[in-house]
């Protein structure tokens, strides 16, 4: 089974930047946006289909998104990032804005634990990182999803052990957030890191909690 992470964070706080020391070989983004990386991209190249090569995979369509975390681990890839995770969901909404009644959220609650679920099917040393921007609702930072409607049916962290926010300091400092503030909704199992605050470095995050699994 893999592991689910969420890491949480504005835009611009260094989420996307957080994969900058990952190796292009072992690691898949799909892209709901298709945008360039906040980093000097050397040796990351758009998913070739033919060749089975590249890093790069723009989708937001849920069915084709399952697909590539079930695949991916075959052509060796296991770090997989799904990048702006709240697009998968907006645009869904977007494209469905004239089908009235709530069966729609229903479904499209379904789509979004299915790619959850989709995960635990991955191999033990597979790890998929959600990245996801905040709303502040009643005073908590939570996920950004399309609103009630899809929140009544799901809570998307309550289905991650693990859940980052990404952080700036007053110094321009870029780390991401480990313990909860009781504002939010940041959870990692105990002892995994000694530090309320780490590195917003993927690598070295991904090679911790792959050792604290023991895989």
């Amino acid at each position: 089974m893999g592991i689910p992470v969420m890491v949480l964070g504005e835009s611009g706080t260094g989420k996307s930047t957080s994969l900058r020391n990952l190796d292009p070989n072992s690691t898949l983004v799909i892209q709901p946006i298709n945008k360039r990386l906040p980093f000097r991209a050397d040796g990351w190249h758009a998913w070739n289909g033919e060749t089975k090569s590249g890093q790069l995979v723009n989708s937001d369509d849920w069915q084709h998104i399952c697909k590539v975390i079930s695949l991916a681990p075959s052509y060796g890839k296991t770090q997989i990032i799904i990048d702006d995770f709240q697009y998968v969901m907006a645009h869904e909404y977007m494209r469905r804005s004239d089908e009235t009644g709530f069966k729609k959220f229903t479904e499209m609650a379904n789509h979004i634990w299915s790619i959850v679920m989709a995960c635990e099917k991955t191999p033990d040393n597979v790890s998929i990182y959600f990245m996801q921007h905040t709303e502040t609702v009643e005073g908590k930072i939570k996920a950004k999803t399309i609103g009630k409607m899809l929140d009544e049916k799901i809570t998307l962290e309550g289905m991650f052990s693990i859940v980052f926010r990404s952080v700036v300091t007053s110094d321009g400092d870029h780390f991401f957030s480990t313990k909860n503030c009781g504002f939010d909704t940041v959870k990692t199992p105990m002892d995994m890191f000694s530090e309320p605050l780490i590195d917003n470095d993927l690598q070295s995050i991904d090679k911790t909690i792959k050792q604290y699994f023991g895989v």
